[in-house]
């Protein structure tokens, strides 16, 4: 049964979620994944397994360097993806792929926060083309996220913005409640990766979710509050 949560009733206040692995169980990987492969042949599939995994390796030592330089480096695989059919399958992507993977526990706390009168943001390194579904679905107030330079209806592969990631999230959070008059100190974050550490450090009420390595340490060591969302169990 969902945690019940116990909120401030202050009006001017936010809670911000990180998206992937805090709301979903999946990654900026997979949606490009789905974003390249849709509609291809089985032929152009094995094409571009063959091209993409040898790249894997430089992915992951680059995200345990630093995360926005992942980003900064994996974005660079949407070059010359058309960008209006891109959009277009991001709601198909959301609807077959991603609302799926949404953790119940977090749509739950999520609602309460709403139906606390709290403004409820997603802070994501994810592209805004890709979370717009997702936020249309929650009923979100804004949502923070990371945007591709385009010419000619197809991505360049260059972010247009900074990385959403460590320092930037925090940054990002802290003008989003200047912007709106909102005391961080009775605001909450929640987050499930290191590179969320310094959002959950800027609010008053940080939840760790699902919190592994050196962000599940901070968060037993700090007294925060901690949490453990899954998927149902398939049926049989």
């Amino acid at each position: 049964m969902p945690r019940r949560y116990l909120f401030h009733p202050m009006s001017q206040t936010a809670a911000f979620f990180d998206v992937d692995g805090t709301l979903v169980d999946s990654n900026v990987v997979h949606y490009y994944r789905f974003l390249a492969l849709r509609g291809t042949s089985a032929a152009a599939r094995v094409w571009w397994y063959c091209r993409f995994v040898p790249r894997v390796p430089l992915f992951l030592l680059f995200d345990r360097i630093d995360r926005g330089l992942f980003n900064r480096f994996f974005y660079r695989s949407y070059a010359g993806m058309p960008a209006r059919q891109a959009r277009a399958d991001a709601e198909a992507l959301f609807a077959e792929y991603l609302r799926p993977r949404l953790f119940p526990d977090a749509i739950a706390a999520l609602r309460e926060h709403q139906r606390a009168g709290r403004r409820t943001v997603l802070v994501t390194g994810s592209l805004d083309f890709i979370v717009a579904p997702l936020a249309r679905m929650l009923g979100v107030s804004d949502s923070l996220s990371v945007t591709l330079a385009e010419e000619r209806d197809r991505f360049t592969g260059e972010l247009t913005t900074p990385p959403l990631s460590e320092a930037e999230k925090a940054r990002a959070v802290a003008a989003y409640a200047a912007q709106h008059q909102l005391d961080l100190t009775q605001c909450y974050a929640y987050g499930n990766d290191p590179a969320d550490i310094p959002m959950l450090r800027a609010v008053g009420h940080p939840v760790a979710v699902n919190a592994h390595g050196a962000l599940a340490d901070l968060a037993t060591s700090r007294g925060w509050q901690i949490e453990r969302w899954s998927l149902p169990s398939p049926q049989p």
